[in-house]
């Protein structure tokens, strides 16, 4: 038989056998298999229908972002600190892009011309530039990534033990929700029909020029359900705007018309801050008649049954100092920055606060939506003005004369976060630098006190070191320096499952508190390493006492938390009422407003005029922003796989940071 022949064997009609040999055997097999040309048409129909989907997606974000930065740029203002980029740390970034982008360049030639360490001998090196290149990984592999894997090892450390006490901090979470524990309060604490048997309560509301804010706050403390005569409403005014020196007066006295016990404080030398304007208030002759201080900062409205929720949890009790609500958030769904910053501070009340809360009776005091007992203020020196962060100080202080804290999760105060970037990021710094300055100054007396060695090495090691320093250490060195160094350094390489996988997780665990926030996990991930740069400057400050460490800027509020003080307040009275009793009130206010503000245009009091305000450029977000786009494109030529990923839409999420194009936009 001819070694190129087909034999074909049929045995039944139905049934064929079909026998091929020969050297194109192979040919009818592989014919067998092949699709149609109809289906290959639709196939690659399809390829180029998502192709060109992606595409299209791509140049909208792409001239969406050219559109946005070119007119941040132009409406940007260069006299403004912030553009400015002082500071070392700015410095060291753009060495730091400088160098990575010349690194880029010789990778790319390299990456073409396929150059590699397999051209040992002296005389198979073409050229200067190939020696030099030879040259530098010969120096890289022997000196410098011994010394990056040490700090990316000593990063990871730190990094594994941070998030061991997160995973500690959700056990007990979930311990306390399955045991149900709380805050228990005895039977009939008050007798209701006896209002003589309610204590005497202090209440304070702290306010710097809150335009926004102070009528709907004023208004929610003065409608308090607690007996008139047992109840003092301080409004502490620290405004230097003389309009709204006389709108908060105003305010004031129309409330104290309606038989509200509530008088207002102005000092005329403004020293330390919220913590000078409340120690001032502290000295007051009639304080000593009451025995415990309600907080409220200017954009809190408790609920009118706040002081019968929180005040029974002191009696019976005499070594309890403090009572601490909750925070409630009435614009969490405004922006995206609002989103993620409702994911962080759910996280921080119902894991953190709670669980020292029950098991050690000891947390940071918040500053506002508290109550504190008088006597614990005095005991441990009230307020004082040596750092920014007042509260945490005084915190501090009573849990060294061994007074006991108590947290309700229950108890909730509407409040609002932070809109804008450069709100938030000024919120933050004073955070974050305030608690260095404070660790510095208490660590003696934390060595010294009396309380156990377990509550001393839980202040230091925990409360301080691992939650205020080592956390924004390791995330900004390990996820914004260590690894966009490793690109240029493979021989450091990160592994998986510290840029990835333990992230993700611990993300996870961040959000269970918020569930509704679960679509933003990988948003909330890329937003906390943004923030890092931020947060370590701040520790840096506060920690080597430098200027910055005592600015204090008072975090913009836009009022949105009169909208929902209104409909609490429809909730409770009818409409006819509630309506003749706001127009009466604002009629009658503004008529003696308008006759003082005539008084105040008469003796021409010169008012500085306010600046115009526009999103700003933050020059180390952006600078940090292109360091880790060119190591997510040192990283693509190595194909890196998830590196190159997580270092794409990090540094994209720092553009976007860079370029204030996250939280409120104002045109």
């Amino acid at each position: 038989m001819a070694p190129n022949t087909v034999v074909v064997t049929v045995e039944k009609p139905m049934n064929s056998v079909l026998g091929v040999t020969g050297m194109d055997s192979s040919l009818f097999m592989e014919k067998e298999k092949a699709v149609s040309p109809r289906q290959l048409t639709w196939f690659l129909l399809l390829k180029v229908q998502r192709t060109l989907a992606c595409l299209s997606w791509l140049t909208m974000a792409s001239k969406t972002m050219f559109v946005a930065a070119k007119k941040r740029i132009a409406l940007s203002d260069l006299t403004d600190e912030e553009s400015k980029g002082r500071g070392k740390l700015y410095r060291f970034i753009k060495a730091f892009l400088a160098l990575s982008i010349v690194a880029l360049v010789i990778e790319i030639v390299a990456h073409f011309k396929k150059w590699n360490l397999n051209l040992i001998q002296p005389w198979e090196v073409q050229g200067l530039v190939e020696w030099t290149y030879m040259a530098w990984l010969s120096f890289r592999v022997d000196y410098i990534a011994p010394l990056v894997i040490m700090l990316s090892r000593f990063c990871t450390v730190l990094f594994l033990i941070q998030s061991l006490d997160r995973l500690v901090l959700c056990f007990g979470c979930f311990w306390i929700k399955y045991k149900k524990l709380k805050p228990t309060i005895e039977p009939d604490a008050y007798d209701i029909e006896d209002p003589s048997s309610f204590p005497k309560v202090l209440v304070q509301i702290p306010m710097c020029n809150e335009r926004e804010v102070y009528a709907q706050s004023i208004a929610a403390v003065c409608q308090l359900d607690w007996p008139k005569d047992r109840i003092l409403i301080q409004v502490l005014d620290d405004s230097s705007d003389r309009e709204v020196q006389l709108l908060i007066k105003e305010e004031v006295s129309s409330w104290n018309q309606k038989g509200v016990n509530i008088v207002y404080r102005h000092r005329l030398i403004r020293t330390g801050y919220k913590a000078g304007n409340l120690k001032s208030a502290m000295s007051c002759d009639y304080v000593k008649d009451y025995e415990f201080v309600a907080i409220f900062d200017a954009d809190f409205q408790p609920n009118s049954d706040f002081l019968k929720q929180t005040i029974p949890h002191f009696k019976g009790k005499p070594d309890v100092g403090l009572v601490q609500a909750r925070w409630s958030f009435v614009n969490k769904d405004e922006n995206l920055l609002t989103r993620l910053q409702n994911i962080n501070l759910c996280f921080h009340f119902e894991v953190e606060q709670q669980v020292n809360g029950v098991f050690l009776n000891f947390f940071g005091f918040n500053g506002t939506a508290g109550v504190w007992r008088i006597k614990a203020l005095e005991e441990s020196g009230g307020w004082l003005e040596r750092t920014t962060v007042e509260d945490m100080d005084i915190a501090v202080r009573a849990h060294l004369n061994g007074w006991k804290f108590v947290f309700l999760n229950d108890v909730k105060v509407l409040c609002e976060l932070p809109e804008s970037y450069e709100a938030y990021k000024k919120q933050q710094h004073r955070w974050h630098s305030g608690p260095m300055q404070l660790f510095r100054l208490c660590l003696p007396s934390i060595i010294t006190s009396k309380i156990s060695m377990w509550k001393k090495a839980n202040l230091i090691f925990l409360f301080f070191l691992l939650r205020k320093l080592i956390l924004p250490f390791y995330s900004f060195t390990l996820f914004c320096i260590i690894l966009p160094l490793t690109m240029f350094i493979p021989e450091a390489e990160l592994p998986l499952w510290v840029i990835c996988y333990v992230p993700i997780f611990m993300s996870l665990l961040n959000i269970l508190p918020a569930p509704k926030s679960f679509p933003f996990l990988v948003p909330y991930l890329l937003f906390e390493n943004t923030m890092s740069v931020t947060k370590f400057n701040a520790m840096v400050s506060g920690l080597f006492q430098l200027g910055s460490a005592y600015e204090w800027v008072v975090t913009k509020k836009t009022g949105r938390s009169s909208e929902s003080d209104l409909l609490a307040l429809a909730e409770r009275e009818s409409k006819t009422s509630n309506e003749e009793k706001i127009f009466r009130r604002y009629s009658e206010s503004g008529l003696e407003l308008l006759s003082k503000l005539k008084e105040v245009q008469e003796v021409k009091i010169e008012v500085p005029s306010k600046k115009k305000k526009t999103n700003k450029l933050y020059k180390k977000e952006l600078a940090l922003a292109f360091l880790l786009l060119t190591a997510s494109a040192r990283s693509l030529l190595s194909a890196h796989g998830l590196h190159f990923y997580f270092l794409l839409f990090q540094g994209l999420s720092f553009l976007v940071m860079g370029l204030d194009l996250i939280g409120e936009q104002i045109s």
